[in-house]
């Protein structure tokens, strides 16, 4: 498939309203001693119009690398050091400038709301190396809106859409030497993280707050890439209340879910999947992926108060009906499973994982379509598709590329 032409998209840095972190050091014993953190750096930019047609210039506060020796091939899904990471704190309600951080370490007060209370919420995006050797993020805009939603759940401050961009694209530019070569199936993976850092030691919202983005190089979440697994059914464990924060992207969420996952993962099973907390008969999500599934011709995936909105199932309803298909989001009874002609767990790390059986917690597997052991042609598609949009393969119809400047 040719490539075709991008837009580049250009975006406004934000003000510089705050000011410069101090630090103060510590004399210890040298067998005691505190690790030493480097002094932020600011990030400097021109500020021009926000059209498609716009440039932001930016000169990094140091140079970036640009010789970097990885097994790009071999890459897995893990963190990986790289040249930094970008960071603005809010203070006195405004904003303040991006900062350059060239270490992997991060100063807190001890008592950070974030660290007391759970006052944190992240996103999750990649970017890529592209066929004609540009640098891509995927639906940038639609996690800055995201975190938004979650930041209101919190109390938290929200992140202006522009200074979020920055922000993202400023962190793919200090390391654009990690971006994975084209080819290798790897990606570069952005996580914009906010939270409390200010002191509170009362249950109450912080009055300081930090906002930063680290990234690191990843390849297939499972060796292999699109292959079948079984999944368990959850029946010991609820993931989100009916009410609660099951609907936005917050660092408790996963915390609920690491004791379950790693039991069922200790039993063989990859991923679980959660039923609705108050009447256990509707299918919610999977631990960290949204819930999907092909019945005749229809994309089904379920509807719940209680379910992160995730991009990556946004994107495929998108394209399964440019695909013919119809979608619909409605609630999905747990006896209607068997029902289903393949069944799919989908989210930024993976896209999709195509669920073959299901362990249903009463000693019986349930097995998912006419021919459980290969993945549907319906899903490879899906799945072709959308990789093919993120690495410029194919016309990016729907605008969901932005292409970063790396000049």
């Amino acid at each position: 498939m040719a490539a075709t032409a991008s837009t580049t998209t250009a975006f406004a840095a934000p003000l510089v309203l705050g000011t410069k972190r101090s630090s103060t050091c510590i004399n210890v014993e040298p067998a005691h001693r505190l690790p030493r953190y480097a002094t932020p750096r600011m990030v400097q930019s021109e500020v021009k119009p926000t059209t498609s047609t716009a440039t932001t210039k930016t000169t990094p506060a140091t140079k970036p690398k640009t010789d970097v020796n990885l097994d790009w091939a071999n890459l897995g899904f893990q963190y990986r050091e790289t040249a930094g990471y970008v960071q603005c704190s809010y203070r006195n309600g405004a904003w303040g400038a991006l900062e350059q951080i060239d270490e992997p370490y991060l100063r807190m007060h001890v008592g950070a709301t974030a660290l007391h209370y759970g006052q944190s919420c992240f996103e999750g995006l990649k970017a890529f190396r592209r066929a004609d050797n540009s640098v891509g993020v995927f639906r940038v805009r639609d996690n800055a809106k995201r975190l938004c939603s979650s930041a209101d759940r919190l109390m938290i401050p929200q992140v202006p859409e522009e200074l979020f961009i920055t922000a993202v694209l400023e962190a793919i530019r200090l390391n654009a030497a990690y971006v994975p070569p084209y080819g290798t199936k790897g990606a570069l993976y952005v996580r914009p993280l906010l939270f409390g850092s200010g002191a509170k030691i009362g249950l109450q919202t912080s009055d300081e707050f930090t906002f930063l983005v680290m990234v690191t190089p990843v390849g297939d979440y499972y060796r292999g890439g699109l292959a079948p697994v079984t999944a368990a059914l959850m029946n010991s464990h609820d993931r989100a209340a009916p009410r609660g924060v099951g609907h936005v992207k917050v660092a408790g969420n996963y915390a609920a879910d690491l004791q379950p996952a790693t039991q069922m993962k200790a039993a063989g099973y990859p991923i679980n999947l959660y039923l609705d907390a108050q009447n256990r008969r509707t299918v919610e999500e999977f631990g960290t992926s949204n819930f999907f599934a092909f019945k005749d011709n229809a994309y089904v995936t379920p509807d719940s108060p209680s379910i992160l909105p995730s991009i990556t199932n946004r994107t495929l309803a998108t394209l399964a009906q440019d695909f013919g298909m119809t979608v619909q989001k409605r609630p999905v009874d747990i006896d209607e499973l068997k029902e289903f002609d393949a069944i799919g767990a989908c989210g930024t790390a993976v896209i999709i994982t195509a669920v073959s059986r299901i362990a249903m917690g009463d000693g019986t597997l349930l097995e998912i379509g006419d021919n459980p052991d290969v993945v549907c042609e319906r899903m490879k598609r899906l799945y072709e598709e959308v990789r093919a949009i993120q690495y410029g393969e194919v016309e990016d119809r729907h605008g969901w590329c932005e292409i970063v400047k790396l000049d």
